[in-house]
C-alpha cells in the first residue's frame, strides 16, 4: 500500500473542508452578528499540509504515518458595533446573547440586535422571531400606551408602563451552541441552562457587525490554493513513480 498517496488525498480532503469554512466566512462577512467559523487540524506530521512539495517526496523513512483530522468551531469574539440611529437596534457590549422564540417554541440565541415591531406590535428580529424578555415571554406593546423606550440595561417601558427587560443571557461554554442560520444559535443539549445577565450593557442605535476579517480570509484562500496544488503534484509524482515501478517489475 502506498501510504503517501492516501496521506496526500486525505490532505486534499482537509483542505477542501478548510476552503468551505473560509468561503462561508467571506460570504457572511456582512451579516450582522455573524460569528467566524473556525477549523483546527490535528494528528498531522510536520509539513503534511504545507506547500513545500520537496519536504514530503520521500517515503519509507520509518516514520509513523498520520492523517489530518479537522475540528470545526465558532469564534464568538465580539464584532464591531455599527451605528444605525435606529432606536430598535441594540448591540451587546461584552458577553451575552438576546433570546428569541423559534417557530417550534424553543429558544434561540443571537448577537444580532436589529429589531422592529411586527403587525401585532410584537418586538421581533429581522427574521421575524419574537424577542423574549427576562421572563422568557415575547414583548408586545399596547396600541394606546405611547412609544417604547429601552434603557442602557435593557429595561423596556411604554409611557408609564414597565414591560420588563430584554432577556440577555450568557453561557459558560459556548461550544454547547450550534448555528441555525441567520445569526441564530441553538443549544446542542437542551439540559444546558443559559445564565441570565441581570444588568446587560446595551448600545441603543447600534448593531454588531460580523467578527470576520475579509482580508485575512482572502489570505487563507491563497494559502489553501497553494497547498492544494502542492498536494496534487505529490499525488501525480507518486502515481507516476508507482507506474514506473510496476513496469519494471512486469
Amino acid at each position: 500500500m502506498n501510504i503517501g498517496l492516501y496521506q496526500s488525498a486525505a490532505s486534499l480532503s482537509a483542505l477542501e473542508r478548510w476552503q468551505d469554512v473560509v468561503t462561508q466566512n467571506i460570504t457572511s462577512s456582512q451579516v450582522p452578528g455573524f460569528k467566524k467559523r473556525t477549523i483546527e487540524f490535528s494528528s498531522v506530521e510536520l509539513g503534511a499540509l504545507q506547500a513545500d512539495t520537496k519536504a514530503r517526496m520521500g517515503s519509507g523513512d520509518g516514520k509513523p504515518s498520520s492523517f489530518p483530522v479537522t475540528t470545526m468551531g465558532i469564534s464568538f469574539r465580539p464584532g464591531e458595533s455599527i451605528p444605525t440611529r435606529n432606536v430598535l437596534d441594540f448591540a451587546i457590549e461584552g458577553d451575552g446573547f438576546f433570546q428569541v422564540q423559534m417557530p417550534d417554541g424553543s429558544r434561540g440565541f443571537t448577537r444580532s440586535g436589529g429589531m422592529h415591531l411586527n403587525a401585532a406590535r410584537t418586538l421581533v428580529t429581522t427574521d421575524d422571531y419574537p424577542v423574549l424578555n427576562q421572563a422568557g415571554s415575547p414583548i408586545t406593546l399596547q396600541p394606546e400606551a405611547g412609544s417604547m423606550s429601552v434603557s442602557a440595561d435593557g429595561a423596556i417601558s411604554q409611557g408609564d408602563t414597565q414591560l420588563g427587560s430584554l432577556g440577555v443571557v450568557r453561557f459558560n461554554d459556548t461550544s454547547k451552541l450550534m448555528p441555525a442560520g441567520g445569526g441564530i444559535y441553538l443549544l446542542k443539549d437542551a439540559s444546558v441552562e443559559p445564565i441570565q445577565i441581570d444588568k446587560p450593557l446595551l448600545m441603543q442605535g447600534y448593531i454588531e457587525g460580523s467578527n470576520v476579517a475579509p482580508l485575512q480570509e482572502m489570505i487563507a484562500m491563497v494559502q489553501i490554493a497553494r497547498a492544494y496544488e502542492a498536494n496534487q503534484k505529490i499525488i501525480t509524482t507518486r502515481d507516476q513513480n508507482l507506474g514506473k515501478a510496476i513496469e519494471m517489475l512486469g
